[in-house]
């Protein structure tokens, strides 16, 4: 068995792969001049767009101004509530707390780490405005259930898609289920730039109007202000990279998909729990994550074994002392509490060889067993 080390993502080894079409390109664009927005970011937006099956996509500096965005966008501000998830990174609240409204939680499904979308209606209240689920590791969440109870209470569905680059349920994509959707492009995402950016997606003509207004200071024209807007314009390189990388999403993704069948199908049954994926709902495993009762340890053993992980999310956002003032307290989610403590990442990334899924595979089994004669069976 090899012992080199498998890191958690190696981003080195995909530039190398796309340096012949990619260096070029950002010659071109930086020779060009034009440095911020303009041709390159249209082309990757009409590119995205395309991709995903929207007729707008706005693309921005980044996947938390994507958010900012499209709560503005759909008039979210001070007063009202949007109900989303704490099982999530803290952007996703941080966007809501930006547009001044408040985030009501609920709980994720145990068995998917998804919003849980039988809790809504109690998390309903009269100054409810929006829902934004969060499509956790590339699974989509039960959309159909989410957006039937959006229509019941006229509420906006924004999706947070930052994971989910061309998953789908029920054979719609990601992002374009609800009203609008919002991708980051952060370098470690299935669909990274080499630097920050974002981009929404929306079939609505008002709020992807509203937002290209938006992004670049409330401009309708130059120099003249509709609105009280921000600095969130994508540049033009990343626009550049973007569009030759969205190329190679689909043959990334299969590879993602064929890692993780392999990764459940020689880790079921030895103790851990593995990533579920109901019917319908097509991940794009931008994470595959086990969850084991003694994590901590055994995330220490394999660090021994020189397997990268990763911990997807240690503390969930309703306990952050940052943003306490909208959660209830210790044990108010007990499924995303339970997770939090449980949940450890394997690598993950398109260029895994086989030897080294192998590698963890083999590292990973043999460490759950050594806890197993620790612990006794969990």
């Amino acid at each position: 068995m090899s012992s080199e080390s498998v890191p958690f993502v190696d981003l080195r080894t995909q530039y190398q792969d796309l340096k012949s079409e990619i260096e070029p390109a950002v010659l071109a664009t930086l020779a060009s001049g034009r440095y911020a927005l303009g041709p390159e970011v249209e082309a990757f937006e009409a590119a995205f767009a395309a991709f995903v099956g929207a007729r707008h996509a706005v693309a921005v500096s980044s996947g938390t101004s994507a958010l900012h965005l499209a709560l503005l966008a759909a008039g979210i501000g001070p007063g009202d509530e949007v109900i989303t998830v704490a099982s999530t990174f803290v952007a996703t609240v941080a966007a809501i707390d930006y547009a001044g409204a408040t985030a009501r939680f609920v709980d994720v499904d145990a068995d998917t780490l998804s919003m849980d979308a039988r809790q809504l209606d109690g998390a309903l209240t009269d100054r409810t405005r929006a829902v934004m689920p969060v499509h956790l590791h590339g699974l989509p969440v039960d959309m159909q259930a989410v957006t039937a109870f959006a229509q019941r209470h006229d509420l906006v569905v924004i999706e947070d898609a930052a994971q989910a680059h061309g998953a789908t349920c029920q054979g719609c994509a990601a992002g374009t289920i609800g009203d609008m959707g919002c991708f980051s492009f952060y370098p470690g995402k299935n669909l990274g730039a080499y630097g920050e950016g974002g981009l929404v997606v929306t079939d609505d003509d008002a709020f992807a109007a509203a937002m290209r207004c938006q992004r670049d200071w409330g401009q309708e024209r130059k120099y003249v202000h509709r609105f009280k807007g921000f600095n969130y314009r994508m540049d033009a390189v990343q626009g550049t990279i973007l569009t030759i990388k969205l190329a190679h999403l689909p043959t990334w993704t299969a590879a993602r998909q064929r890692i993780a069948e392999r990764y459940t199908r020689e880790l079921t049954g030895i103790g851990l729990r593995l990533p579920g994926e109901p019917a319908g709902r097509e991940s794009v495993y931008h994470i595959y994550a086990v969850r084991h009762p003694h994590r901590d340890e055994l995330q220490a053993l394999l660090t021994d074994r020189d397997i990268g992980t990763g911990i997807h999310y240690p503390i969930p956002v309703h306990l952050q002392p940052a943003y306490a003032e909208f959660g209830r307290g210790r044990g108010s989610l007990p499924v995303s509490e339970t997770a939090a403590n449980e949940i450890l990442s394997l690598p993950m990334y398109p260029e895994m060889t086989d030897a080294q899924v192998g590698q963890v595979i083999d590292a990973v089994g043999e460490s759950v067993m050594r806890l197993a004669l620790t612990h006794g069976a969990s």
